[in-house]
């Protein structure tokens, strides 16, 4: 079989796919991705294959463009809802529509028995249905985009799917869930159960997990992902350092690239910044994961039983603190003067590690992962909805 995948141009929209690649590539498909620059690292770094579609996309300088100096998205974007994300369709049509052309003269000479994509990537439905290849969307996360996206966008297709021959934009023929049931959007669409494995990225573990250290001190990351310092979130990160001063008997891994450090400034004794390293390498033995929301960071650290404080600053990331808390298994604070209040860091960090229910909450919900359906077992339903 022949399989297809395509991203939006953001390297965390294709790493959720990567584990059901390695799956159909497991169980002898080919698998090619076609993307445009800004995911190709990501493709190599996942050792798969890649077609260059398009020029760059450079979607971090559009977000940084909307904002003030020194202002972070946060203090400029309303809380996520299921009703208040629809307005993502827009910017995704817009984008399948410059890009559709070049993504249908590929794919009529490659031609694919399956098409796979994350869900914002509407070529791929376009592409699907003029081809008459089923279509496979995968969510990130906690999805409160991915239903209200499609609808809003749906009506701008018109004319192009009418040109194209079809009678309106098709819906996935399936869509793929990666979030357990008890931790998804209430609302969200239906969506067929794939067990998230973590990836985010490869590298070499870094030497400084293998030095000895105290079984009785209790180890907490953070990491703010790929995105959030370079949107002025440099302040954000000494803030939740800073916290780490009243939290002496604990130690704190943060993840800041060498670019920020010199901003970021000094740090407590207690506090080591490392290079940013593939999160799933890092966190087995940790107690607790300090993050942005982002839907990787949000299901690696669920994947690995560990309680969370979120501090989500745009998009979906409010959904993902959102739930986090609900079930139990974290604190989220979506304000910009809780986040940016060292001592109420304190406050709640201290309490996500002294209070057992946050680590019970967190087990249930990495076992909630495990009990989902491996990739491989996903990988076999597909070859037989392309009839092969």
């Amino acid at each position: 079989m022949r399989v297809l995948m395509m991203s939006t141009p953001a390297p965390t929209h294709f790493t959720p796919l990567v584990s059901l690649a390695w799956a159909l590539r497991g169980s002898g498909h080919e698998v090619v991705v076609a993307g445009q620059p800004d995911v190709l690292g990501a493709v190599a770094s996942a050792g798969l294959n890649a077609v260059n579609v398009g020029d760059w996309f450079h979607v971090d300088d559009m977000l940084v463009a909307g904002l003030r100096e020194g202002e972070r998205p946060l203090e400029t974007r309303p809380r996520a809802s299921l009703e208040s994300m629809g307005g993502y369709g827009r910017v995704w049509m817009t984008h399948a529509r410059y890009l559709v052309g070049r993504y249908m003269e590929f794919a009529r000479i490659y031609g694919p028995d399956l098409i796979v994509s994350d869900p914002l990537e509407y070529s791929s439905l376009l592409v699907g249905g003029v081809l008459g290849v089923p279509v496979v969307q995968q969510r990130w996360g906690v999805d409160l985009i991915s239903g209200p996206a499609r609808a809003e966008a749906r009506p701008g297709f018109g004319p192009l799917c009418e040109r194209l021959g079809l009678a309106g934009l098709p819906d996935p023929a399936v869509l793929l869930d990666p979030c357990p049931p008890g931790l998804q959007a209430p609302g969200a669409e239906p969506g067929s159960p794939i067990r998230f494995v973590p990836f985010n990225g490869n590298g070499v573990v870094p030497g400084w997990l293998r030095e000895p250290r105290s079984a009785s001190r209790p180890r907490v990351v953070v990491t703010l992902g790929s995105r959030t310092l370079a949107l002025n979130g440099v302040p954000l990160m000494r803030g939740i350092l800073r916290a780490f001063e009243e939290l002496p008997e604990v130690e704190a891994v943060a993840t800041v690239d060498e670019v920020f450090r010199e901003k970021v400034g000094p740090v407590p004794a207690n506090v080591r910044m490392v290079d940013p390293v593939p999160l799933h390498l890092v966190l087995d033995g940790c107690a607790a994961v300090v993050h942005h929301g982002g839907a990787g960071t949000t299901m690696t650290a669920g994947a690995f039983g560990l309680p969370q404080l979120v501090l989500p600053q745009l998009a979906d990331q409010f959904g993902h603190g959102d739930r986090v808390s609900e079930v139990g298994a974290g604190i989220s604070l979506d304000d910009a003067e809780s986040q940016n209040d060292s001592h109420r860091l304190a406050v709640e960090l201290r309490r996500l590690l002294a209070e057992p229910e946050f680590a019970k909450a967190a087990r249930a919900l990495a076992d909630s992962v495990r009990d989902m359906p491996a990739p491989a077992q996903v990988a076999a339903d597909l070859t037989r909805l392309a009839g092969l």
